[in-house]
């Protein structure tokens, strides 16, 4: 389910926001900063998120989405999560991959697990609206919109 398309929009995403619901039915949407895909699969580490543990360990199902800011394209992920903890025997090598990420500076002792079911892409709307845009020319574009300077 992870295309080489898809791990290439993963690896150029600054963020990514991972929706759960709660027991009760109550959404929740939290920023990931620290995530990336494994064997087939997305991994996050669990930095400051107990309402997304709370939630994945009573409803599994959730919604990851990514983009890069300044093309403005990406993809919106279902799945089912699970939590592995150190001594799941996967979790040593998920932790590499996160590590090489946070530099060791934010301790993390869970890694939430995603096991994609559905993928569709995220696309700014102004490639529909004007099917002549470039990704060259959304970048530009973004960069005057935010105040950017070009990233040599």
């Amino acid at each position: 389910m992870l295309t080489e398309i898809i791990q290439q929009s993963i690896a150029k995403s600054v963020l990514c926001w991972l929706a759960t619901v709660s027991e009760d039915g109550m959404p929740n949407v939290s920023p990931k900063e620290i995530f990336s895909h494994y064997e087939g699969s997305i991994i996050i580490a669990d930095v400051a998120s107990p309402q997304t543990v709370r939630n994945i360990r009573t409803n599994n199902k959730v919604c990851i989405s990514f983009i890069d800011i300044l093309i403005q394209k990406g993809y919106q992920l279902k799945g089912t999560a699970s939590l592995l903890d150190q001594s799941s025997p996967a979790y040593g090598n998920m932790e590499k991959v996160l590590l090489k990420i946070t530099q060791g500076l934010f301790p993390f002792t869970t890694i939430i697990r995603i096991n994609v079911e559905f993928a569709k892409p995220i696309i700014a709307p102004r490639y529909m609206l004007f099917p002549g845009t470039t990704e060259e020319e959304q970048y530009e574009s973004a960069l005057k919109t935010y105040g950017l300077n070009r990233h040599l």
